[in-house]
């Protein structure tokens, strides 16, 4: 690989990471909204460097016919295939975590709670996975009894014994960590997997409410598809796109 396709293939690299950090929402597939500023300024600075390679290769100055930039060294053509990834970024991004990942991730622990706050009159509630779960299993004061809920997340197949789950993917810096908090669905056949929905209900009973016994589980009394939010990947109350 020669000087000049180095150097474009620096420039390339920096605009792919531009493209999905500064232009587009992409990055957020991938990792968390933090990560976006170092993102944006590696790609930055990839770009730059690109640039002064191939300005400095254009007027290295010439001796015996040939340039002191120019490289006469081979490369193994494997390293052609740096192109692909690159290209990808530009025109075609991986598809976003869902229902397939949720369906192999572990579950993320919920945190252990040593006191609830009293719940609002707002009904439905709005409310997200891991801290319905939590009230459902830790709250001593069953306050989650018989209230109406909603939450929002997308549709994970439950496999073999049908049904579905509401599930959120949650990372904790990117997709390599990327964990799934589940609440079971009752009530409603199971929409197609990775559709968004909002979900108003109550809690299923079973076990006994307060307690590890007790299921993370909805009564679904109305559904609507929504949009994904623009923090799909967190537990979050949803943000919607504007």
């Amino acid at each position: 690989m020669r000087r000049h396709l180095q150097a474009a293939l620096l420039v390339l690299t920096g605009l792919g990471l531009l493209h999905a950090s500064l232009f587009t929402d992409l990055c957020l597939r991938y990792v968390k909204e933090g990560q976006r500023p170092l993102l944006i300024a590696s790609g930055a600075l990839l770009v730059l460097l690109g640039l002064a390679g191939a300005v400095l290769d254009r007027t290295a100055p010439v001796e015996d016919g040939h340039a002191h930039g120019h490289d006469h060294s081979a490369v193994p053509r494997v390293a052609w295939l740096l192109f692909l990834p690159v290209l990808s970024l530009l025109f075609y991004a991986p598809p976003a975590l869902g229902a397939y990942t949720a369906s192999r991730t572990h579950d993320k622990a919920v945190k252990r709670e040593q006191y609830f706050d009293p719940l609002p009159a707002t009904s439905p509630l709005p409310m997200t996975l891991s801290d319905f779960t939590a009230r459902v299993q830790q709250d001593p004061e069953q306050t989650i009894r018989s209230r109406s809920i909603r939450m929002t997340g997308f549709v994970t197949p439950a496999g073999r014994g049908g049904g579905w789950y509401l599930t959120r993917i949650i990372f904790t810096c990117c997709a390599a960590d990327s964990q799934s908090v589940k609440v079971r669905v009752y009530g409603t056949p199971a929409p197609p997997a990775d559709t968004w929905l909002a979900v108003d209900g109550t809690w299923h009973p079973g076990g006994t409410l307060g307690t590890r016994s007790a299921p993370a589980a909805l009564d679904v009394h109305h559904t609507a598809r929504i949009s994904p939010p623009i923090n799909a990947y967190t537990d979050d109350l949803p943000l919607t796109p504007s």
